[in-house]
């Protein structure tokens, strides 16, 4: 009998001096916040998208005539305030011009913020004149329109699908 009681109390003893670690293991979902767009020209998503700083890199490795085809993201500087034509995207240090293919599609007159955009990245020179008739859309002064007299080297890009951050 002493020996069945000296095993109770050794069995109860074990059991009672277990420290069983609980561990809760919570399971946290990243919710990935998702942007409203609107969407002109060709259907395209976000992904993937170079910043326009990035895209500037190989803008410099280009050469009049050559072509990227790329998705990159900007934020606009300016649209065309007649129909909404064209518009500039802000790069840093530099600005790229873009239009759109085929004149398929236009931006509206007050677009502003960011942008994702989708087609043909080139390099070009833009004549006195293409550049004067720019500055007349864009509603600037006659004195501002007279005051271009040389060609300029831009960065431009050809867009089939532009999404506009809302």
């Amino acid at each position: 009998m002493k020996k069945i009681i000296l095993l109770s109390a050794i069995c109860f003893a074990m059991f009672s001096c277990k420290n069983e670690a609980k561990t809760s293991t919570e399971v946290k979902e990243e919710v990935k916040k998702e942007i409203a767009y609107a969407s002109f020209g060709k259907e395209i998503s976000d992904s993937d998208a170079l910043s326009a700083e990035r895209m500037v890199e190989h803008y410099k490795g280009l050469k009049a005539g050559d072509t990227i085809n790329s998705k990159m993201k900007g934020k606009i500087i300016e649209v065309c305030s007649k129909k909404g034509c064209w518009m500039t995207i802000d790069a840093g240090t530099e600005e790229i011009m873009v239009k759109f293919k085929d004149y398929g599609f236009f931006m509206p007159l007050n677009a502003e913020g960011e942008v994702v955009i989708h087609g043909k990245a080139f390099v070009s020179e833009t004549s006195v004149d293409e550049l004067r008739h720019y500055a007349e859309d864009a509603g600037k002064s006659e004195e501002e329109v007279n005051k271009i007299t040389e060609p300029k080297f831009e960065y431009r890009f050809e867009a089939d699908g532009v999404l506009l951050q809302q």
